[in-house]
């Protein structure tokens, strides 16, 4: 099953006592996280959600829907932005900023789908599918990266891939460490990458 078939975007089916179809989406994702997609069975997914199988396929179909919609939450949160970022007018260092910005967000967002994706090692056809659509943002991301170094708004001694990787690097790390609710703003998470990024640590000039 591939990522934007048409079982990923059916109608939510009626829930069940306890759970409705984004809750076990929650858990299973949760769980996915906790001990990895491979390792997780059906039954610890039943048995996570005290459901039986019969109940959890009233949801989803499979484990692999599951992982599917999962994933199509994070990559579809990231394209949009991307798509937003080219479709504005102006210089490439605006769509760059909007882009990091806009990724960020994804991130804080749908933090637990994000981190599943970053964990995704392309060991079933959906997993691949994932990985090439994420490879197609990240050459974007690329390509927009050295637009700017040829306008002049970004230094061009280091190579665009590099810069796009470590932009990237920064944001995925923050799966690692941040917890909603706790002392991060996640509302300013994307300003305050995009300032280390893009404009550095020094002080701003004082007048």
């Amino acid at each position: 099953m591939s990522i934007g078939s048409k079982s990923t975007d059916a109608p939510a089916r009626r829930g069940r006592p306890g759970y409705d179809r984004e809750g076990v989406l929650a858990v299973a994702v949760q769980l996915f996280n906790e001990q990895g997609y491979d390792a997780t069975s059906v039954s610890d997914l039943a048995q996570r959600l005290g459901l039986s199988k019969s109940a959890l396929y009233h949801h989803f179909s499979s484990k692999e829907e599951l992982l599917a919609v999962a994933l199509e939450q994070a990559l579809g949160g990231l394209e949009t932005v991307m798509a937003d970022a080219e479709a504005m007018p102006g210089a490439a260092i605006e769509r760059l900023r909007a882009v990091i910005r806009g990724a960020a967000d994804v991130l804080v967002a749908q933090l637990a789908a994000v981190t599943l994706l970053l964990r995704v090692r392309g060991n079933s056809p959906v997993e691949l599918q994932a990985l090439e659509r994420r490879r197609r943002f990240d050459q974007k991301v690329t390509r927009l990266v050295a637009e700017a170094q040829r306008d002049g708004d970004v230094r061009d001694d280091v190579d665009a891939s590099v810069v796009a990787r470590l932009i990237f690097g920064m944001i995925n790390s923050v799966v690692e460490w941040y917890r909603p609710g706790g002392a991060v703003d996640g509302a300013r998470l994307g300003h305050d990458i995009l300032t280390v990024a893009l404009d550095g640590l020094r002080p701003a000039a004082r007048g």
